[in-house]
C-alpha cells in the first residue's frame, strides 16, 4: 500500500489515510507504529518512504532473499512470473519439478531442476524460503525434503495442511478456502 502511495507521488501520509487503506482505526495505526519507534510528526503524518523502509526493516524485508519454487505447473509458473517479489528484494533463484518434460527448461528466467538435486541446490543458492505448488498427494514429501535441506520458511499452496517441525514456519494458502470465505462474505452482507 505504501508502494502505491509512493508511486502516486505521495510524500507524507496521515494516520487517517493509513486507517482508510488498512481498515484499522487511526489511533490503532498510531499505537502500532509507536510500538516500533517514532516515525511520524504531529500535524504532518509519516514520511511514506521512511515508513515503508522502517516497516521493511521490521519485517526483515530489508535484506535480499533467495526463493525456490517446487512445482512448475500452472500455479508455479504464474508465481515464478509474478514481479511483486522483486519489490521486496526477493527473487527466485531455482525451481524444481518431477516432470522430466519440464526439467532443463527455464520459466521466467529461472532454471527448472530435478527434485533429486533439491538439497544441494538449495544450499548452493542460499535459499531461505521455498514455495510449494505441487499436488496435495506430494506436498508432505516435498516439505519433508525442504526441511531436510535446511529450509525454515515454507509457503504452501498445495490444498492440504502440512506438518513441520516446530522450528519451521509453514504458511498454508488454500485458494478454494479463500474463495469460500469471500463467497460467504458476499452472501452475508
Amino acid at each position: 500500500m505504501l508502494d502505491i502511495e509512493a508511486a502516486q507521488g505521495t510524500t507524507d501520509i496521515s494516520s487517517a489515510r493509513l486507517s482508510r487503506l488498512s481498515g484499522f482505526s487511526a489511533p490503532q495505526v498510531r499505537r502500532d507504529l509507536a510500538y516500533f519507534g517514532s516515525f511520524g510528526k504531529r500535524g504532518v503524518g509519516y514520511s511514506v518512504r521512511g515508513l515503508r523502509d522502517a516497516i521493511g526493516t521490521i519485517l526483515g524485508m530489508d535484506q535480499p532473499m533467495n526463493l525456490a519454487m517446487v512445482g512448475v505447473g500452472n500455479l508455479g509458473r504464474a508465481l515464478l512470473a509474478y514481479r511483486g517479489f522483486a519489490r521486496q528484494d526477493s527473487q527466485f533463484v531455482v525451481a524444481f519439478d518431477a516432470d522430466a518434460r519440464k526439467i532443463g527448461s527455464t520459466v521466467a528466467g529461472v532454471s527448472v531442476e530435478p527434485v533429486g538435486k533439491m538439497g544441494r541446490l538449495l544450499r548452493e543458492h542460499d535459499v531461505r524460503l521455498a514455495i510449494i505448488a505441487v499436488p496435495a498427494t506430494q506436498a508432505q514429501d516435498v516439505l519433508d525434503d525442504l526441511v531436510g535441506a535446511g529450509i525454515k520458511a515454507i509457503l504452501n499452496f498445495a490444498p492440504r495442511v502440512l506438518e513441520a517441525p516446530d522450528d519451521v514456519m509453514v504458511s498454508n494458502v488454500d485458494l478454494a478456502v479463500e474463495v469460500e470465505y469471500l463467497s460467504y462474505s458476499l452472501a452475508n452482507r
